[in-house]
């Protein structure tokens, strides 16, 4: 395979310029792009991003969705010469920073912009460094060299565009780099690059023909959060939807599923009832004592009767004494829930 082309040095961009040369290059004349943050988006693996919500970003039809937590991602930025550097140290490996746009020889879609290179010491080989950061509970996600696979897709694209044969990661989760990072590697593999490809091609084909893609491989909680963040709130004005037959065997399972729901809430709001009413008795006994026991001749009944104390603004007084301060802190937040009834004609 050819060497990558070099479109740009991005050292220095602000970051709208930066992110102009990777939506389109930086001469403008590219209509759609793929950069390695793209990859697992299109694969329906990304926890954060959809292939559909990618598609209308890429299309112009609706802007990037504003980051949930922008100091997680700064912190995360910041970090990066940090997992640059204990790479560095725990491998023996040279780092060095690479701030070039890179475009890949034969799918030109495909664009790479590099956290950092680095230089084999065994054998002088060189390699692309991902620098990563995350939260101790994901730190099992590395455990014993392994990669999380929307990351593993980003490399290994990344690996394509370059043309190098080997990458790395440095990933961090805490303040010890003997025990709080992982260094894993990837070797290329040309097969799980050829389907990498194949399925971007497919991409910018729907992109290309005004075909967008399907949720179908999505997790459900993630495709309805994004559809929302597309299409955003209802509309009471707008008129009802016909929907096909192909349609009647998905709603009426739905339907009959939420009537399950239903009624087994009913049980539960009924088991909940006699528990209280059995409890009566038992607090009289209890009075003030915290805790009681029964013994029996196979068991104990242990009884806990603790009293529990929560802390929570009272949003009655903050609104009738301090009007202007419940205005700043009153969020409000939107959700709509599917409901499909049976109706009989």
């Amino acid at each position: 395979m050819a060497a990558p082309n070099i479109l740009c040095d991005t050292k220095g961009m602000d970051e709208t310029r930066w992110l102009e040369c990777r939506m389109h290059g930086p001469k403008g004349d590219i209509p759609y792009t793929v950069g390695g943050s793209d990859v697992a988006a299109i694969f329906g693996i990304s926890p954060w991003v959809t292939p559909l919500e990618l598609w209308m970003i890429k299309k112009g039809r609706i802007k990037p969705p504003a980051k949930s937590n922008p100091g997680q991602l700064e912190m995360g930025h910041l970090l990066e010469p940090i997992a640059a550097y204990f790479y560095g140290l725990k491998t023996g490996n040279a780092v060095e920073d690479d701030t070039n746009l890179y475009q890949h020889a034969d799918y030109p879609y495909a664009l790479a912009n590099l956290d950092r290179r680095f230089t084999r010491k065994a054998d002088g080989e060189q390699g692309i460094l991902e620098c990563k950061s995350c939260t101790y509970h994901k730190a099992a996600d590395w455990a014993d060299g392994a990669v999380p696979h929307y990351y593993e897709l980003q490399l290994r694209f990344y690996m394509a565009v370059a043309d190098v044969n080997i990458g790395a990661f440095s990933a961090l989760w805490g303040n010890n780099p003997e025990t709080d990072m992982a260094t894993p590697e990837l070797v290329r593999d040309r097969a799980k690059e050829h389907l990498i490809f194949e399925k971007l091609d497919r991409w910018i084909w729907s992109l290309e023909n005004d075909k967008p893609p399907t949720m179908d491989d999505v997790k459900p909680e993630l495709a309805l959060a994004s559809l929302a963040r597309i299409y955003g709130a209802s509309q009471p004005k707008l008129p009802t939807i016909e929907f096909p037959e192909k349609y009647e065997t998905s709603l009426r399972k739905i339907a009959a599923l939420q009537e399950d729901i239903a009624a087994g809430k009913k049980e539960i709001e009924k088991m909940e009832k006699e528990v209280e009413a059995r409890s009566v008795r038992i607090a009289e006994l209890m009075k003030q004592h915290e805790h009681g026991v029964l013994e029996t001749t196979n068991d104990k009944l242990l009884i806990d009767f603790v009293t529990r104390k929560t802390n929570r603004p009272d949003s009655k007084v903050l609104k009738e004494k301090y009007p202007g301060v419940y205005s700043d802190v009153l969020k409000t937040t939107e959700s709509r829930k599917l409901k499909v009834t049976v109706q009989a004609k």
